[in-house]
Order: C-alpha cells, then structure tokens, then sequence
C-alpha cells in the first residue's frame, strides 16, 4: 500500500513541523551533496529555520558560490529582472494561501465554517482543541502555582515581623514596668527619709528625763563656737602654733 498524498501546507503542530524540517532539511542536504558529487555541478545551499536558526552546504565554498551567484546576475540584467519578477510573484502567491489556510483554521476553532468538514477532519479538529485546552490549562496551574508560592512567602515574611514586632514590644513593656516600680520606690523612700526634707544647718537633739529637765543638745559646729568666744581667739579657721 502507498504512501498517500500529502497536502503542502503549513503544520500547525509546531511539534510535527520541527520533526518535518529535520527530516526535509535531512533529505534536501543529501539531494544538493549527491547533485553536486554526479553532475560535477557548483551547489549552494542555504536554509533558515523558523526559529532563525542557519543550515547551509556549499560544494565548494559558499563565499566563491555567492560571488559567482552576485556576478552571474549583474552580466544578465534582464533575464534576473524578470526572473525575480516572477519570484516575487510566487512568493506573494504563497504568502495569499498562507493567510487564506489561516483564516480558514482560525474560523474552524471557533467553531465557524464546518459545513465541508468530514468526520475525521472534526475528529483531528477536536483533538487540536483537547490539546490546546490541555496547554492553556496547564499553563494556568503553573501561573496559579507561582503565584500561591509567592503569596506563601510573602506570608511567612510577615509573619516573621509580627513576631519580631510583639518581642520587641514585651521587652519594651516589661522595661516600663521596671521605671515605674523603680519610680514608686524612688518617691515612697524620699517621702521616708527625714534628713532630705530638712534644710536647717543645725541639728537638735531633745533629751527626756523623768528628773532632768529638757534640754537642747547643741551640735559639734556650735561647741566649737562657743570655745571661740570663750578664748577670745578670732574665728578665722585657722590653727595657731
């Protein structure tokens, strides 16, 4: 059984069309080296992939075949003229059905224009559908995913801080608690202590006695004047010899 025809147009499955370039590119590299080894014929070849990626062979050398090339178009004017006419022409050409196939699948997708469709053409439309449905979830679950991974993060940093915060917040509690005991101690023991409150430079003392009568005790700086005045000597602070 033969292999069927198969429709030149574009592949949609970017997985399937990277696997026929490879193979095409394959087979058009070995047809350009068997060409040029048979016919004794001058080949260059130069590819770019979709993804801009070079592949080229040349016979000889690709800059001799270039200049050859550049050299072979200006000697013939006209005939180059023409024939990249006619070049162009088959490119736009190309690039019309290329936007028609476009426009044809977009419309299917959405589920427009299925008139002229078999069964299996409905059934691999499906299947382009399951597996774009796949796709797009799959890239929702990972957007999702990355997005409730840095939700998580930014919530255990946070947290963090609020621990941070309610320490430093005990500790500066507990420090105003020391201050205002420290505080109350500080006034209850100048309220106690009766040498602060007085500010008198002589200091009495009573003395009781059930048969003496009461008197006043001077201190030892008044003892001292008085043995002044007693000995006439002058109060100046100082020692005589």
């Amino acid at each position: 059984m033969g292999r069927g025809k198969i429709v030149i147009r574009r592949i949609d499955n970017s997985t399937n069309r990277q696997v026929t370039f490879s193979k095409r590119r394959g087979g058009l590299l070995k047809k350009a080296k068997e060409l040029s080894i048979l016919c004794d014929a001058e080949v260059g070849l130069v590819v770019f992939s979709s993804t801009g990626r070079l592949h080229e062979f040349s016979s000889t050398s690709m800059k001799a075949v270039i200049d050859r090339y550049t050299k072979a178009k200006e000697e013939q004017p006209g005939v180059n003229a023409t024939s990249e006419i006619k070049l162009w022409q088959r490119e736009a050409a190309s690039l019309r059905q290329q936007l028609h196939d476009l426009q044809e699948s977009h419309k299917q997708l959405m589920g427009e224009e299925l008139s002229g469709l078999g069964v299996r053409d409905l059934q691999g439309l499906e299947n382009r559908l399951e597996m774009s449905l796949r796709s797009i979830k799959a890239r929702k679950d990972n957007l999702l995913r990355s997005e409730i991974e840095e939700l998580h993060r930014k919530g255990s940093l946070i947290h963090q801080e609020n621990t941070e915060l309610c320490r430093r917040l005990n500790i500066m509690s507990q420090q105003k608690m020391e201050l205002s005991i420290k505080l109350q101690s500080f006034e209850a023991g100048g309220a106690t202590d009766p040498n602060k409150s007085s500010s008198t430079p002589y200091s009495f003392r009573i003395v009781q006695d059930e048969n003496i009568p009461a008197n006043l005790e001077l201190s030892q700086a008044e003892q001292n004047e008085q043995a002044h005045c007693k000995t006439g000597a002058p109060a100046l602070g100082l020692q005589l010899s």
